[in-house]
């Protein structure tokens, strides 16, 4: 660091992202994106037209696209946010319900970033551990007093709560902010959206990165009461107005009217994760009820940072922690059937010593 950095920021531990390495070709089952493409509808979008508008700034409130949001889950424009990534709302939200005196908890097992943000913005917050099958225990979260945080399904476990619990957990802090990330809703788990209707102090988050094959675009929209979304727009205009560019508006614009294709690849993916999770047990595997587009696995024989390099050397690439309860297990991004059978075979001749 620099003698420059402020006091406040030097203990800082920034958010460390997955490998995505040039060395060499790699099977990448590291960092939660889709093995497949978007569809062509969406490609097509960006015209020569567009491509020249981009002298122009982005329309900053993003009028079209959340108007089609809107109408897609039948509720009104007010209620809707567009971010650079869902990364983007977290931090908004954070700036926006979070300080000094109002704190957060999540999960000790969670989203790496939620932790960052609380640090970054001075904001206390308490790690609430999961049970010790990696579960959320709801009752820790009831009456909570405090801001609220939850991935759902959660990361790296893809374990995933049910509505009537997240309702519980909303209906109990009526002061407080119950943020539901649902990153990984799509893969087996109900969304919370409908209940943003009912609890003004529910925002749930989603992005395109995970079942719309669109991580690279960088977008993602919030939910919630309409006061709720006005504050995080307070601190978006007071960031970066233009936070949205005008491609990635066009293209998922352009991929709401994709609903089909996207959910033939979301059936295709929950299908690859069965065969895997089958597959693995069968190798003495053993992992988390995954309603994600990843499993969290463990072998009894092989330490997690075991596995992770040996897989690397042999050119794939999954995601571990060298973190206290999860150090054993690796989280492998659900591919195309033809990558996972590569992933399982290499860790056949793992495991026989190959």
């Amino acid at each position: 660091m620099s003698k420059f950095l402020s006091q406040r920021h030097s203990t800082l531990k920034a958010y460390v992202p997955g490998e995505q390495p040039a060395d060499m070709q790699y099977i990448k089952l590291n960092t939660n994106e889709s093995p497949y493409p978007p569809p062509h509808s969406v490609i097509s979008s960006v015209t020569a037209d567009e491509i020249e508008k981009l002298r122009l700034y982005p329309n900053p409130d993003g009028t079209m696209l959340i108007k089609k949001i809107a109408e897609n889950y039948g509720i009104h424009p007010e209620n809707i946010i567009i971010g650079n990534g869902s990364d983007e709302l977290l931090a908004f939200a954070f700036l926006a319900f979070c300080d000094a005196e109002r704190s957060v908890a999540f999960p000790d097992i969670t989203y790496g970033f939620y932790p960052v943000y609380a640090e970054l913005y001075g904001i206390p917050y308490e790690q609430i551990p999961l049970r010790d099958d990696f579960s959320v225990d709801i009752s820790d979260y009831i009456d909570a007093g405090r801001n609220i945080v939850l991935a759902n399904p959660n990361a790296p476990t893809g374990i995933a709560l049910t509505l009537s619990e997240i309702e519980l957990i909303a209906q109990s802090n009526p002061e407080y902010i119950v943020l539901i990330d649902e990153a990984y809703i799509d893969f087996g788990a109900q969304s919370a959206i409908p209940l943003t209707q009912e609890y003004d102090n529910l925002i749930v988050l989603h992005t395109y990165s995970k079942s719309r094959s669109m991580a690279g675009a960088r977008m993602a929209y919030a939910i919630g009461s309409a006061p709720l979304i006005e504050d995080m727009n307070t601190m978006k205009y007071s960031f970066n107005p233009y936070n949205v560019n005008r491609l990635t508006q066009t293209m998922s614009l352009a991929a709401l009217n994709e609903e089909a294709y996207f959910n033939e690849k979301r059936r295709e993916i929950i299908e690859t994760r069965q065969y895997t999770v089958s597959q693995l047990k069968e190798l003495g595997f053993t992992m988390t009820d995954s309603k994600a587009n990843f499993i969290f696995a463990r072998h009894p024989k092989f330490s997690g940072a075991s596995l992770y390099m040996q897989l690397k050397e042999k050119g794939i690439l999954v995601r571990q922690w060298n973190k206290p309860r999860i150090s054993d297990y690796i989280r492998v991004t659900i591919g195309t059937p033809a990558q996972m059978d590569a992933f399982l075979n290499t860790i056949s001749e793992i495991l026989e010593g190959k």
